[in-house]
């Protein structure tokens, strides 16, 4: 314990002042991190759910495609009412839908396929809420000098509650036969989401006599800030290859192994990577040419996904993944901090915060619906040579986010 103390004060004394975290924004870490627990419990293994009910990749597809379409309008939705209440009302209603949706999902069961797209419409729209909330407080309780450390840090937390929930659920699910280990999985996660819940409570509300919702401006602001327009159109194209990202993993990993709980201990395996990219992140210091970065993680990427040329094999897609893991964190997080300072010198500066991270939802997930369209389109089954192909091909269009950043804001 001696140690630990010593270790923590520390590390402490070497960060600069104004780079520690308020203690708002610790407990955003922490909420966050409970909310991630559930989430990496339960979201890990519903597309494999929906996968062992099916087998069918393009109702996977098709899934990914509604959620993510829907969530640009539930950020509308939770941008107007995080400006006309607060960004913790949509957090709060955010985390509640989750919950119940996956209470839900617990009481439909087998019934979940005849009715996807219903859960799927549902799934976003409680998605859309939660991040609405959590992307604007992650802005309110930052400042530009300590961003990329919060980021960092949340990266940590994020994967660090994302180790222990797919390897716990891989386990309880290989201890039920059929799909009741499913279903006992979810039921855990949504008391987790209750947890995260109850302590979002120690946030204050923001009191503010500015309640105009100003997302119609944005195309004006669009036309008037050519450096936000292209910071957006990076977020596009990250979409672009994130959307395949966001699903289609897990059912690689579980093609080649066979077995749920192998896939959840690959998934804490992949975290533990995350992790060390986060820590990387949030030690050193700013970093002045981003473009750089940004070239070198998303070539790794490019490589990374050219193995699966070979064949979709485990030493293929465990190497594929683990590049993924490595370097997908970090161009996310220059984006993003990137995106952020960009907000901070938008006219009406904090008072269009919120109308800054739904229209970037808005880019970012029309990205990630037509790289799922595209697999659908080009590969719609695992044994399809197309399948690397595609990848690759949206692998390298990463590229492109190098050309639509600047080193100096």
């Amino acid at each position: 314990m001696i140690f630990r103390l010593r270790w923590f004060s520390l590390n402490r004394t070497k960060i600069a002042s104004d780079q520690q975290l308020s203690r708002e924004a610790r407990v955003a870490l922490f909420i966050h991190g409970c909310f991630q627990f559930g989430a990496s419990m339960s979201g890990l293994f519903l597309n494999l759910y929906l996968w062992r009910l099916t087998e069918d990749l393009v109702i996977n597809g098709i899934f990914n495609i509604i959620v993510y379409g829907m969530t640009p309008f539930a950020f509308a939705i939770g941008g107007w009412i995080a400006k006309k209440k607060d960004r913790m009302v949509t957090y709060r209603l955010g985390i509640a839908l989750i919950t119940v949706f996956f209470l839900v999902v617990i009481f439909a069961q087998e019934q979940v396929v005849a009715y996807y797209p219903v859960f799927a419409a549902f799934n976003g729209l409680a998605l859309g809420l939660y991040w609405t909330g959590y992307l604007v407080l992650m802005y309110d309780v930052t400042e530009s000098r300590n961003r990329s450390r919060f980021l960092g840090i949340n990266m940590i937390v994020f994967n660090s509650a994302g180790l222990a929930g797919p390897a716990l659920s891989g386990f309880l699910i290989s201890l039920f036969e059929g799909l009741r280990g499913y279903l006992f999985t979810f039921a855990a996660a949504s008391c987790l989401f209750g947890l995260a819940s109850f302590f979002s409570l120690r946030i204050p509300r923001i009191e503010s006599h500015h309640r105009t919702y100003y997302l119609k401006f944005s195309g004006l602001m669009m036309r008037k800030n050519r450096l936000w327009l292209l910071s957006l159109l990076g977020f596009f194209v990250l979409g672009l290859f994130q959307g395949m990202m966001l699903f289609l993993p897990n059912i690689l990993m579980f093609q080649t192994v066979g077995r749920e709980d192998q896939v959840g201990y690959l998934t804490v395996f992949f975290a533990l990577l995350t992790i060390a990219t986060g820590f990387f992140i949030s030690r050193r210091k700013q970093q002045n040419n981003i473009r750089r970065d940004l070239f070198v993680a998303s070539l790794l990427i490019v490589m990374g996904a050219a193995v699966l040329l070979i064949d979709i094999r485990l030493w293929t897609v465990i190497l594929f993944i683990s590049v993924y893991s490595l370097m997908a964190p970090l161009i996310i997080n220059i984006l993003t901090s990137y995106y952020y300072r960009i907000m901070d010198g938008l006219p009406l500066r904090g008072l269009f915060r919120i109308e800054s991270v739904v229209v970037r939802e808005f880019f970012l997930n029309t990205g990630r619906v037509l790289s799922i369209f595209m697999q659908v389109l080009f590969a719609s089954n695992l044994d399809s040579p197309a399948l690397p192909v595609v990848l690759i091909l949206m692998a390298f269009t990463q590229l492109g986010i190098v050309l639509l950043v600047r080193n100096r804001v």
